[in-house]
Formats: C-alpha cells, structure tokens, sequence
C-alpha cells in the first residue's frame, strides 16, 4: 500500500435509444496509478468485478506519484481531488493508492478482495433511497429520479465517463518493464446538477462519443451513493 499526505440503480425503457435495465448496483471506486508498485493487484482486481451485474466498476487514476519516474497516462489532478475530498470526509490524514471506495461510503485497501467483497454485500444490503431512470438517443442524455424516502438531503448529479480498457507498457519508474491492462478508465467526471429530493428530477445533458455513461447521485460532499445507472 502506498500513502500519501449505493445505491439503487432502477433504470426503466424509456423509448431512446440505449435505453438501461439494472438492479442496485453498486458504485465501487479505485484510486490508482501507474506509478504504484501496489497497485496491480488492484487493477486486476477490479477487472474481475467488470462483469459482475451487482457493481459499477470505475478506475479513478491519480496524479501524485508521477514524480516517481513515470507520469501515469490516465492520471488527472481531478481525480487526485476527488480522493482528497472522501478523505477529508472521513476525517484522514492521508490518501493512498490502491484505495476502493465502496458505494461513497466505505474505504479499503483495494487489493483486499474479501474486504471489498463484504463492502459490496452490505451495500447492497442498504434500502433503496432514490429511483433512477435514464435513457440516451444520440448524443442526449435524459435523466429522471425520484426519492423513495424522506429526507435523501443535499445531492449531486454527476455523468462519468469510461474507456472501457487499455493496455499500457511502463518503461520507468516502480512497474517498469510491466505491460498492465487497465479496465473501465474515467476519463471524465462532472457534476451537472444538484436536487434537494422534495419535488421529482429531470435532467437533460450531451453525451458525445461511444464510450459507457454512468449517472451517480450521491448526498453532496462525498457522501453516500445513492443511486447509479450506466449505459454501455
């Protein structure tokens, strides 16, 4: 280990194109890098977990252990302040890589699997708060949710998108010599609106490109994920 100093998706055919069916998946997160001799267990770890229909699979690539020798092809400070921002929530001291964040709302070493496997179980285990739908017809992206409890409080809406997988030979630093595959890449994560939960939500925004989609609403400054649904 390197240190450093959900959600319900319930997604109906709506009548676009690419229109999603899931069930409570769970958002799982992984801080990692290129740079990080730790973290390829990770990685493969979470390859593993791609196909299962329980979880979204999202690999977050930090850039803080660049300086190490190898600048990490996927690395964004963005993401670096995403990880900062669980921590801090959290009240830690410290970031690390390989770190998985379950659902928002649990943090493990990433290439523990049996911690990781029980986080998963007992997030799923949690009742649904919102119901979400969301439908793509080319580059539009509708988005609808709607709380199913009192009280879900101050939410995010955030679209993320991933690369679906790549392969990358490490010439220097800590993985030199390796070639390292790498699954369900962001390359982008924005917040695109807020919604208190009192009144229904609607939501519409572009989506180019043909990478996957996922749609998170998650209680604001990093919070629970309380609901998530993708389009691949």
């Amino acid at each position: 280990m390197r240190i450093f100093m959900t959600a319900l998706a319930l997604i109906g055919v709506l009548g676009g194109t690419g229109a999603v069916a899931q069930d409570n998946k769970v958002v799982v997160e992984l801080y990692t890098s290129q740079g990080c001799s730790s973290c390829p267990p990770a990685d493969a770890l979470l390859a593993q977990m791609v196909d299962r229909n329980d979880v979204i699979a999202l690999a977050l690539h930090v850039d803080y252990w660049d300086y190490l020798g190898w600048k990490d092809s996927f690395g964004s400070a963005a993401f670096t302040a995403r990880q900062h921002g669980y921590a801090q929530a959290a009240h830690a001291e410290t970031v690390y890589t390989p770190q998985m964040v379950i659902g928002g709302a649990h943090q493990v070493i990433g290439s523990k699997a049996m911690d990781v496997m029980d986080m998963v179980a007992a997030q799923r285990a949690i009742a649904p708060r919102v119901g979400l739908e969301i439908a793509r017809t080319g580059s539009r992206l509708t988005i609808n949710a709607q709380a199913k409890s009192a009280g879900p409080g101050d939410m995010v809406v955030q679209v993320v998108r991933y690369h679906p997988e790549e392969s990358v030979a490490i010439k220097h630093g800590e993985n030199r010599g390796k070639t390292i595959s790498y699954v369900n890449i962001v390359t982008s994560w924005r917040v695109i609106g807020r919604w208190d939960g009192v009144a229904p939500l609607r939501l519409e925004t572009q989506v180019d490109g043909n990478d996957p989609v996922v749609v998170i609403v998650q209680n604001n400054h990093f919070g629970p994920i309380l609901a998530a649904a993708e389009i691949r």
